[in-house]
């Protein structure tokens, strides 16, 4: 009897020991795969380069970007400044102009008689405005452009662009009117009602949408926009509500995005917009702040990208990382050439409509009412990943991946090691004594 317990106390032991430097393992593993986040480049890139540049002031940056590494640079037009670029943990580039006279040079474009066809950004990385013209452009107006630019100075850069600029429509998922065929964006809501955030240039407000081309399944109204000048407006859903899956943008396939915030673009981040007549598509964005001439007016503030598009993709949702960025708006070329594609940022949307997004944070919609038009309810949800449910599995798991935890951890396993070697000696000590005992009585 009393070598059985002694049996069942070894194995105990064995078993614990074990069970330790697993858990050891576990926690030093999961506390170094954890570190990156802490200083994640994308993280620094969006917070730092934006920051730095609202505190400096105009007169002393001229805009921030990304660089291929995924790290922040932040144009500056002094030293100082690029010593407090540095000193916040960002890269400094010196430049000659500043950000106050890149815009008063798209302020005096912009007062010059509208070229249709046209368009400029400010291009922080060679700290130069770009003026491009398509394809519609007369010789006599890009000359006079031409003649503009030059009595600006020298840091606007003029070039011509294949293809047309022009608005483009359809999207993530179609939804169609006697205005003509669009794209859902993103679902917002004022608290009470659901809406569809899209382009404004899809149709005039009282424009009623269906999610068929035989107007048996009606989707909403729009109530209303602003284009051109901005390229908004707000379809509110039929019932009022957006139905499950709000917080989704389909990307085809029957697969999706789930969307967890909005947010401000970085130039040199990588993107993604959807669209029906193209599907997904990635790219990065090239400028902010773009001006557009389309035929059917001017607009300002957008998001440019190298993101292509083709004729059907208007109102489409940008998005990256799960945030939501913009709606597509226009641009020239297609996905065979590729093109520049402009978006209007859904941040100035949400703010001048009074809306805001609908996410996975936010309390869920309601089931009933028209199932939302961009978002499938059996849409994946790459945009979170959730390995552990519940919340007492996310506590263990913020434990385990505590970074911290690395020489606890390593403590574990060292203490288990000795347990483990500790009883295999009392075992094989205890083994020779019984094995003396027994066969003394032969020994001579």
């Amino acid at each position: 009897m009393r070598h059985a317990r002694r049996r069942i106390v070894r194995r105990v032991t064995r078993l614990a020991s074990v069970g330790g430097i697993v858990l050891g393992a576990a926690m030093v593993t999961q506390a170094v795969a954890s570190e990156p986040p802490v200083v994640s480049p994308r993280v620094l890139a969006e917070d730092t380069g934006a920051d730095l540049v609202e505190r400096l002031g105009a007169s002393r940056t001229a805009g921030s970007w990304i660089d291929d590494k995924g790290r922040p640079v932040v144009a500056v037009t002094d030293d100082k400044a690029a010593a407090e670029v540095r000193e916040a943990g960002a890269t400094p580039k010196l430049v000659r102009h500043s950000m106050r006279e890149l815009k008063s040079a798209t302020e005096t474009l912009r007062s010059a008689p509208r070229v249709t066809g046209t368009a400029w950004v400010v291009d922080y990385r060679s700290n130069e405005v770009v003026v491009r013209g398509d394809s519609t452009v007369s010789a006599g107006d890009w000359s006079e452009l031409t003649d503009l630019a030059d009595g600006i100075g020298g840091f606007v850069r003029m070039e011509r662009t294949e293809g047309t600029f022009t608005t483009r429509i359809n999207g993530a998922l179609a939804i169609l009117s006697t205005a003509g065929r669009c794209s859902a964006g993103f679902n917002v809501t004022n608290g009470e009602t659901d809406f569809i955030l899209t382009a404004g240039h899809c149709g005039p407000s009282g424009s009623v949408w269906f999610a068929d081309n035989r107007g048996d399944q009606p989707v909403g109204r729009t109530v209303t926009g602003s284009f051109p000048g901005n390229d908004y407006s707000l379809v509110q859903y039929t019932g009022g509500r957006a139905g499950d899956g709000a917080d989704v943008v389909a990307i085809g396939n029957g697969q999706g995005v789930r969307i967890t915030g909005v947010g401000q673009p970085s130039v040199g981040q990588r993107v993604f917009r959807s669209g029906s007549s193209s599907g997904l598509r990635d790219g990065e964005v090239t400028a902010l702040n773009a001006t557009v001439n389309y035929p059917e007016g001017t607009v300002s503030g957008l998001i440019e990208t190298n993101v292509c598009a083709e004729p059907g993709d208007s109102g489409g949702p940008l998005f990256s990382e799960g945030i939501a960025l913009g709606v597509t708006s226009g641009g020239s070329g297609d996905c065979q050439a590729g093109g520049t594609t402009f978006f209007q940022p859904v941040t100035q949307a949400l703010s001048a409509l009074g809306v805001q997004l609908i996410t996975s944070g936010a309390p869920a919609p309601s089931a009933s009412g028209t199932q939302s038009a961009a978002a499938p309810p059996e849409a994946a949800a790459p945009g979170a990943s959730t390995p552990i449910s519940g919340e007492a599995g996310r506590e263990l798991l913020a434990r385990l991946a505590d970074p911290k935890n690395v020489g606890p951890g390593l403590l574990v396993i060292g203490g288990s090691l000795i347990a483990l070697v500790a009883t295999r000696w009392i075992r094989t000590e205890q083994d020779r004594k019984a094995y003396q005992r027994y066969y003394s009585a032969t020994w001579g």
